[in-house]
């Protein structure tokens, strides 16, 4: 009896380690916006290759339209280890104590999508991941939103023309400078209050993506449009760095390849849906759009870029540099 009391232990043993094995690892994914944005489908692509690629081994759960945590309880459950997975906007690091994120604000760094995915997919942007592990965060990819440009209710051909306009932004040190550099006031303002506040006259303008001021009715309070694409908005994927340092060599690798087929079709359809939100808000009526040309676009970079030397002091001289060169930009020739 004892053997066999023993057998039977051994084999109860053997199944619970056999069952424990095929547990999934299950990956919290937890995200601020709707399902339907290029954030929330990308974040839908993942979990659907990370279950493909691993076979079934891990299981990523997405929790869409802060389901799970709200904007500000999001980075300090991540690094508690209570989700393992975030997609943060680049601006939400500098209050984390990682201001060198604060780059990406800067106007007009860079000056299209090439330009920026030299950075973000590049050495550049692996550097300022590593500034983040400090902080038990791993960070994957940059996901874009896109690029944005101004909106009033009168005509933006020029910086002068938003001189002593209240322009909502959201809070950035380096947008204020970038406000106070056109003359114009900065108000920083919750993203959920600013239809209201543009259609009350509390503020006179703002600077969105397009995909950003179409979804949000904003054309429908801001009679034009300049397309002046002098900013970048866009996430960053990141981990808890000790969970994702414990997952096996292979899942780890298999997932790193899922993340990276996300990348490229959370970037492709961030562009599509700004090109669509863009034909939507002309097709609308509301909103003049107006194309600035290149001599106007200019206008603005050059005031613009003294930003740059302005933030030195609090993002850093070389990182800067760095961009420039990994961009072959040189502001003295503007």
């Amino acid at each position: 009896m004892k053997i066999s009391a023993l057998l039977f232990g051994m084999v109860a043993c053997a199944l619970s380690a056999t069952a424990s094995a095929q547990q999934p690892v299950v990956i919290k994914f937890s995200h601020v916006v709707a399902q339907d944005t290029p954030k929330g489908k990308a974040a839908e692509y993942f979990a659907k290759r990370a279950g493909e690629l691993t076979k079934g081994k891990v299981k990523v759960e997405v929790y869409a339209n802060s389901t799970l945590y709200k904007d500000k309880e999001e980075m300090e459950a991540l690094q508690l280890g209570a989700v393992q997975m975030l997609a943060p906007s680049l601006a939400k690091f500098g209050p984390l104590g990682v201001k060198e994120f604060e780059v990406f604000d800067l106007p007009f760094i860079f000056d299209n999508y090439d330009d920026l995915h030299k950075v973000t997919y590049g050495a550049v942007g692996q550097q300022l991941f590593t500034k983040l592990e400090p902080k038990g965060i791993k960070g994957l990819a940059y996901w874009d939103n896109g690029f944005k440009s101004f909106s009033a209710n009168t005509p933006i051909k020029k910086p002068d023309d938003l001189r002593g306009k209240k322009m909502r932004i959201q809070s950035s040190k380096v947008l204020e400078e970038q406000m106070r550099e056109l003359k114009a006031l900065p108000q920083v303002m919750a993203f959920s209050e600013v239809y209201q506040a543009l259609q009350t006259g509390v503020v006179d303008g703002t600077e969105n993506p397009i995909s950003n001021l179409y979804t949000q009715k904003m054309h429908e309070v801001q009679k034009h449009l300049a397309l002046t694409e002098h900013g970048y908005l866009g996430y960053a994927v990141i981990t808890n760095k000790k969970f994702w340092d414990g997952l096996p060599a292979d899942v780890r690798g298999q997932l790193e390849v899922a993340m990276k087929e996300s990348t490229e079709y959370a970037n492709k359809i961030a562009k599509e849906e700004n090109d669509q939100s863009l034909e939507a808000v002309r097709k609308s009526g509301k909103t003049e759009i107006y194309k600035l040309t290149p001599e106007e676009r200019m206008a603005f970079k050059k005031v613009l870029v003294h930003v740059h030397k302005k933030m030195e002091s609090r993002i850093g001289a070389d990182l800067i540099k760095s961009i420039y060169q990994a961009t072959d930009f040189d502001p003295s020739k503007l």
